[in-house]
């Protein structure tokens, strides 16, 4: 029996989420001023948003209006439930107190969680949890439990 490799995609070139919400505008500005993301394309029912390059791996994120008719099937308006969207820094202490000073609404203050993880969460104007996190050393034998 010939060995076949499995289907895949052709070529990917991007994979963004969409983030389908009434506050687009509010969201890129949040997007933008906050966390140095620059805008890629913008009409008014759709914004792509970029931070880095796609040499170094960008990272994407869109949002679009709920009553355009190019909405694929199924997104239905983003709730503020059930996505949390992980940006992962050098150093999630100084981005806290810079987002705090900027006036942004800190919904998760910092913390050094026992997994290895320095964390805080911010929400932008569609609910979108925004967890922001480094890297850390875990509690000692926080993981003995979870490794066989």
């Amino acid at each position: 029996m010939p060995t076949t490799s499995p289907a895949t995609l052709s070529q990917l070139t991007s994979a963004y989420p969409l983030v389908t919400t009434a506050t687009i505008q509010a969201s890129r500005d949040f997007f933008v001023q906050h966390l140095g993301f620059e805008v890629v394309f913008e009409a008014s029912w759709f914004v792509l948003l970029s931070r880095g390059s796609t040499e170094g791996g960008a990272t994407l994120i869109a949002f679009m209006a709920p009553d355009h008719p190019s909405r694929p099937p199924g997104p239905e308006v983003f709730s503020g439930q059930g996505l949390l969207l992980t940006l992962q820094v050098d150093d999630a202490r100084r981005e806290e107190v810079r987002l705090r000073a900027a006036g942004v609404e800190i919904a998760y203050a910092v913390q050094h969680e026992p997994w290895g993880q320095v964390r805080f969460q911010v929400r932008d104007p569609s609910g979108l949890v925004l967890d922001i996190v480094e890297q850390a050393e875990p509690a000692p034998g926080f993981w003995d439990a979870y490794v066989k």
